[in-house]
């Protein structure tokens, strides 16, 4: 009996600790922009999602890194957030009246932004 108990109580536990581990993912996807002053637009709106740990986006890939709870919030929930702060994310697009208040080398659609100086 004490070894069915015993038994009973690893598998218990077990199965917490596997669970316990599983709820931070990392995701990585294609996010647009041009600078520093984009990263940290991009960053910022990733980390305001409830359940994003770690946010990075590099300049120069257009890669976004994060790792996030996913029994808070979803991948969609932050690639939403981004796009809302005006950078395109996968298939989904900015609005224009978000994007066209980005700061002109921000409006990375505009192939002329890329010559600008970059802050």
């Amino acid at each position: 009996m004490k070894l069915k108990i015993f038994y009973s109580l690893c598998t218990f536990f077990f199965i917490l600790v596997i669970h316990g581990q599983d709820k931070n993912k990392n995701a990585s996807f294609k996010v647009q922009g041009n600078c520093s002053m984009c990263e940290s637009r991009i960053e910022k709106a990733a980390l305001k999602t409830k359940g994003v740990k770690f946010a990075s986006w590099n300049a120069t890939t257009k890669t976004f890194e994060m790792i996030f709870n996913e029994n808070t919030c979803s991948l969609d929930d932050v690639k939403k957030a981004i796009v809302k702060a005006g950078h395109d994310v996968d298939s989904l697009s900015a609005e224009s009246k978000v994007y066209d208040k980005l700061p002109p080398c921000c409006q990375y659609r505009d192939p002329k932004s890329m010559e600008m100086e970059h802050h």
